[in-house]
């Protein structure tokens, strides 16, 4: 989804937030001259609003983005807010108050790095629905943490001037503190099982989700140990080095993986690169369909149908980032493009046939996937179609040669097998006159069926004479009158065998369909030729039938065939109206 200016805006303002937040709390914690070490922490901590606003305003649907903008906000309020605290002194209560309100958001920033944004990696979704009790339990420590730090008596850290203005003494102080150290203790818990569970996936996973997944599974880890340093510091007082490292690993680790993930491995669509001395960025790198559909055109012209679909799953793989892609024809047969694992994560009707989608490479199919998937669905439901009308083809191909073999079985050959016992009975036995002559008709009804066999397949006529000589031959001498009518020149002019050939037995079938069922007493062929169109109608005026009732029989075949030519074929009748066929098929100069 591509972003309004009304969200660019606010990615914009909330990234300007958390950026002067860092800028301004580190100013007020050290002073003026800023130290080199403040300078590396403003630095590093600008990567995470940074991060969060490339993907808020590239991607708006994808909550990922979001979560990183709301983590460097309570990162840079929290900082600007312990800041205040440090710079303040004893006599300003009234500006106490909201600094301390500002500090108490670093317990959400705790909440939100160590749980939400390596558990909600990339999509902005949980990993599974059973991670909800994790992030609800979480959501409800980060708030006892947060509120518990509010009132806690004493200073909230070492360097402060002055005490925390909202903390209690006595029994409910102690409360507060127990209630705070209660939450962060369970978040840490959950931090762990988070990156338990992160190292669990990144075991089963497979290239390049291993090295999103380990690119996290190392930010996590630097966050977590970043934290351990800083609270050994406040226990052992540990040298300054100790402290830099762990505050540099609880703000910059996880945006360092996230940002070496997408630098690395085109997380979200994005790449980073360096060309000569310039950085650029690159968006939208997955290929719009457009893009998808134009360089899938010259390579599905040269395959076989089969293979159509073949490429068009690996299309549908590589388009959407999903582990593996299927197309699947509608008696069943599938084609999978990668291996495939489980049930399918999305299945989209294409035609006859339907595509089907394993889980992402990482992340959730998103809405730009289903557009891309609903697109390919078009060029899926051709390919499924011309496989189906391939299947059709050879199948009547394997039929009717099992027709030609029958035929050839159970007239020319028994005839013949019959000749050859006659002469063999007539040699033995020295037959007349008379057995001579009932051979020599029973060698010439042999030589008759021979040839209405023939020209079964392929008449003779059609060769020598063309389509129209063909059609008149085929129509005269039948017990209806014939009238065949063709556009002046179509006479002499010749077409492709396999052109010349679907014509003719389209036209013969219809003849003998209306010879056969129809009772006419009448039928009329058109042969005619009109701007590279050439076009057969076969009418009769027959009793006609409901074509939704009857099945074409012969013509069905015949229809296929017009198909697979690029034509078609198209029949028109009704009870008493008599009938109409139509075929026609583009013809080249």
């Amino acid at each position: 989804m591509k972003a309004s200016r009304g969200t660019r805006t606010v990615a914009a303002g909330m990234a300007a937030v958390a950026a002067t937040g860092v800028v301004a709390g580190a100013l007020l914690e050290t002073g003026l001259p800023v130290p080199a070490s403040q300078w590396l922490f403003i630095v590093v901590a600008l990567i995470l609003p940074a991060l969060g606003w490339l993907i808020a305003a590239r991607r708006p649907d994808n909550a990922y983005g979001w979560l990183l903008l709301a983590a460097a906000d309570c990162m840079g309020l929290g900082g600007l807010g312990i800041g205040s605290l440090i710079r303040l002194g004893p006599g300003h209560p009234a500006l106490a108050v909201p600094a301390t309100l500002l500090a108490s958001l670093f317990g959400v920033f705790y909440g939100l790095s160590w749980v939400f944004i390596p558990l909600l990696f990339p999509d902005g979704r949980l990993p599974s629905r059973r991670w909800r009790p994790v992030a609800w339990v979480s959501a409800v420590a980060t708030g006892a943490h947060t509120l518990g730090s509010l009132f806690v008596p004493g200073k909230l850290q070492e360097a402060m001037r002055i005490a925390n203005p909202l903390g209690v003494s006595g029994p409910p102080g102690m409360l507060a503190g127990l209630i705070a150290t209660v939450g962060q203790l369970v978040l840490l818990i959950v931090a762990f099982a988070v990156l338990v569970n992160l190292v669990s996936r990144l075991r089963r996973s497979r290239p390049p989700e291993r090295g999103r997944l380990g690119w996290m599974v190392a930010g996590v880890t630097a966050n977590l140990a970043g934290f351990v340093t800083i609270a050994i510091y406040n226990f052992a007082h540990a040298p300054g080095a100790a402290v830099a490292f762990g505050v540099i690993g609880v703000v910059g680790a996880l945006p360092a993986a996230i940002g070496a993930a997408v630098a690395r491995h085109n997380l979200l669509d994005i790449k980073i690169g360096i060309r000569g001395s310039r950085l650029y960025l690159v968006f939208d790198l997955r290929p719009t369909v457009d893009e998808l559909l134009s360089g899938l055109g010259p390579a599905l012209e040269e395959a076989e149908p089969a293979e159509q679909l073949n490429r068009l799953a690996q299309a549908v793989r590589v388009g959407v980032d999903v582990r593996w892609a299927a197309v699947e024809l509608a008696d069943g047969t599938r084609v999978v493009a990668g291996q495939e694992d489980g049930e399918p994560v999305l299945t989209v009707p294409a035609g006859l046939g339907s595509i089907a989608c394993g889980p992402k490479v990482a992340g959730r199919l998103t809405r730009e996937d289903r557009r891309l998937l609903g697109a390919l669905a078009v060029p899926v439901g051709l390919a499924v179609q011309s496989v189906a009308l391939a299947a059709r083809l050879i199948n009547a191909q394997e039929a009717e040669r099992r027709r030609i073999e029958r035929n050839i079985h159970d007239g020319a050959q028994q005839q013949l097998v019959a000749l050859i016992a006659g002469l063999e009975v007539a040699r033995a036995t020295g037959g007349g006159a008379d057995v001579l002559v009932l051979l020599r008709e029973q060698a010439r009804q042999a030589l008759t069926d021979l040839r209405e066999l023939a020209a079964g397949i392929h008449p003779s006529v059609l060769s020598q004479g063309g389509l129209v000589e063909a059609v008149e031959e085929r129509c005269s001498g039948l017990p209806v009158p014939i009238t065949v009518t063709a556009d002046p020149g179509l006479r002499v002019r010749r077409f492709p065998d396999e052109i010349e050939g679907a014509m003719y037995f389209t036209v013969s079938e219809a003849v003998a369909n209306a010879l056969k069922h129809a009772s006419a007493s009448r039928i009329e062929v058109r042969l005619s030729l009109r701007e590279g169109r050439l076009e057969a109608t076969v009418t009769d005026d027959g009793k006609g039938f409901d074509t939704g009732a009857v099945a074409r029989r012969g013509l069905a075949t015949l229809a296929d065939r017009m198909t697979a030519l690029g034509g078609g074929l198209e029949l028109t009748s009704g009870q008493g109206e008599g009938s109409r066929v139509r075929a026609w098929v583009t013809t080249h100069a």
